[in-house]
């Protein structure tokens, strides 16, 4: 059902300063801005945030996969990798460790070095905190691809292509991404997770239950089972969830099964909805999902 990302919503406290980091750090650039209607609030069962300001960002290779920023207060008792949901955005990249270099000074703050993934060494990543305390992978795919993504970065800094979903039970996980959006889902394996081994103060070699949502080859969904010790999301009545707040994925129609919907399909003006029906689902370890139909009806 799901064909690809179109956009990852980041609730940020200073709209200014998060647009101003990814523009001069990763090069991207404003496709839309504006303040949130009405509709768009109830669309996404938020009524808070009528008339706050938000940017849509798209990156310098012009794919059509957005970051999506929304001014929106900090929350007590959030931190990336703490909790259930959302919890990283895997941006696609022709060269880590140039990058890495370029964040001296930046907003950006590395806190993975660039090495070779443990799970496919032949990917090289790294990780950095931005300018809101989110959590951001930055990978190079090489030209031979990896196991499941084959797209490569057609600029310096690309698009999302991978979103990280964190929660307690990697089969609850499992099952609603098989069988509520009938998507294709891997065994779970063993992995080490540095940055969420590092946010527990974990041992070094610690594993945890990592599985893929490989529902294309330009893009997937990583569910990673956390430790105990995490808590669902803090959330304000009527706000969007802090830090990595919803992940907007196309679908071909959005009538094709029954969804246990939260806000049911609308049709939306703004960008990048185009006049297209857009719907919210909760998941299974309380994330955010909106559906975009493809196309819009006539």
């Amino acid at each position: 059902m799901l064909t690809a990302i179109i956009a990852v919503t980041l609730s940020v406290p200073d709209l200014s300063t998060a647009q101003a980091a990814y523009a001069d750090a990763l090069g991207y650039r404003v496709a839309d801005e504006g303040v949130v209607s009405q509709e768009l609030a109830d669309g996404w069962n938020a009524p808070r945030i009528v008339g706050r300001r938000y940017a849509l960002l798209q990156p310098a290779s012009g794919a059509p996969t957005y970051l999506r920023l929304v001014q929106s207060p900090p929350v007590a008792g959030f931190a990336a990798m703490k909790t259930h949901g959302w919890n990283s955005n895997e941006i696609l990249v022709q060269d880590p460790d140039a990058l890495a270099a370029s964040f001296a000074g930046s907003p950006f703050r590395v806190v993975g070095e660039p090495k070779p993934l443990s799970t496919n060494p032949k990917v090289r990543a790294m990780q950095a905190l931005g300018p809101a305390g989110e959590m951001n992978y930055f990978t190079h795919i090489p030209a031979s691809g990896s196991v499941f993504i084959k797209s490569r970065a057609q600029s310096f800094v690309d698009r999302s292509f991978i979103v990280v979903l964190g929660g307690p039970s990697m089969a609850a996980m499992q099952a609603f991404y098989r069988d509520v959006l009938g998507a294709p889902v891997t065994e779970p394996v063993a992995a080490e997770i540095n940055v969420l081994q590092d946010a527990w103060g974990l041992p070094p070699d610690t594993k945890s239950q990592l599985a893929l949502v490989n529902f294309s080859t330009s893009f997937a969904i990583e569910l990673d089972e956390y430790p105990p010790q995490a808590q669902p999301r803090p959330r304000r009545d009527g706000e969007l969830p802090p830090g990595m707040a919803m992940v907007s994925f196309v679908v071909p129609s959005l009538d094709a099964r029954p969804l246990p919907w939260v806000v049911p399909p609308t049709a939306r003006p703004e960008a990048p909805y185009a006049g297209r029906r857009a719907g919210l689902l909760i998941g299974a370890a309380g994330e955010w999902i909106e559906l975009v139909e493809a196309t819009p009806r006539p």
